[in-house]
């Protein structure tokens, strides 16, 4: 190969591909990194080259543009039959779901669904209706067996599976059935309505009975029947003064209140009646 081809400067030639030069001439010819200072910094390209939009050229090393409109967000609901279409209503804290459980024990605040309007949760009706559930059945029988032993000593007693049965169908019932009826009729009334907020409020109506099931286990029935009817007060008020502050427009809202009012303590009677005789 020709010598003057060895020495031209290939530096600013975007794509060229510096001759291969013998280390007994290098001493003779211009250091290359003083040709690499002279000429112009060349960036990192990538073949074929781009020209254009529609024609070809170098492209340089840089990071992919998007193009086209903003992708939006993906909806969570995956079908009726997915267990990950419900989980993001049991995405909730635990400082939440305790703000929630005390503010079912003040009934005269009323400001239930404002703490829960970002966020309704299912995870309180779930976790409140499966304690409550195991609480019943365990307490049920404590009590029936300390009765018993308190009027013979020498009576047998059974521990009654029934008691999980008929806790699990009560419970469970009430929580999904009752909201779900008041849904649909304040709907049929024109009136708003939003399942997933009564499921919550019905849910964390019931914590209440969940602590004071303990002492209903005192064998003295005047006072099981003080306990259970103020539990069960609060809890109706609880309910009923949230849904007025929700239905505040609506005109049938005494008969929604006392409806309400009427089912929670019909309810705290027949855990009395049912699970502490």
């Amino acid at each position: 190969m020709d010598e003057s081809f060895a020495n031209l400067q290939t530096s600013h030639l975007l794509g060229s591909v510096p001759a291969v030069i013998s280390d007994d001439k290098r001493s003779t010819n211009v250091p290359i990194a003083s040709v690499n200072e002279a000429g112009p910094s060349a960036n990192m390209q990538i073949f074929p080259p781009n020209l254009g939009n529609n024609t070809k050229g170098y492209q340089t090393l840089e990071s992919p543009t998007v193009q086209g409109p903003e992708q939006q967000p993906s909806n969570n609901w995956k079908g009726f039959f997915n267990v990950y279409s419900y989980t993001q209503y049991f995405d909730v804290d635990t400082d939440v779901v305790l703000n929630r459980l005390m503010s079912s024990l003040y009934p005269t605040s009323g400001d239930f669904f404002n703490k829960i309007d970002a966020n309704p949760d299912l995870y309180g009706l779930v976790w409140i209706c499966t304690t409550l559930v195991f609480v019943l059945a365990s307490l049920g029988n404590c009590a029936t067996y300390l009765v018993k032993k308190r009027t013979d000593s020498n009576a047998p007693w059974i521990f009654d599976v029934n008691y999980m049965n008929l806790a699990a169908s009560i419970i469970y019932g009430y929580a999904i059935i009752v909201p779900l009826g008041f849904y649909f009729s304040l709907r049929y009334m024109g009136s708003k309505a939003d399942l997933l907020r009564f499921w919550c409020l019905w849910g964390y109506s019931l914590f209440v009975f969940v602590p004071t099931s303990l002492p209903l286990l005192i064998p003295v029935e005047f006072l099981r029947w003080v306990i259970i009817l103020l539990a069960g007060s609060a809890s109706s008020c609880f309910v009923a003064l949230n849904l007025r502050s929700y239905l505040e427009t609506n005109n049938d809202i005494t008969v929604v209140m006392a409806a309400a009012f009427g089912l929670q303590m019909v309810l705290s009677i027949f855990i009395k009646v049912w699970f502490f005789p």
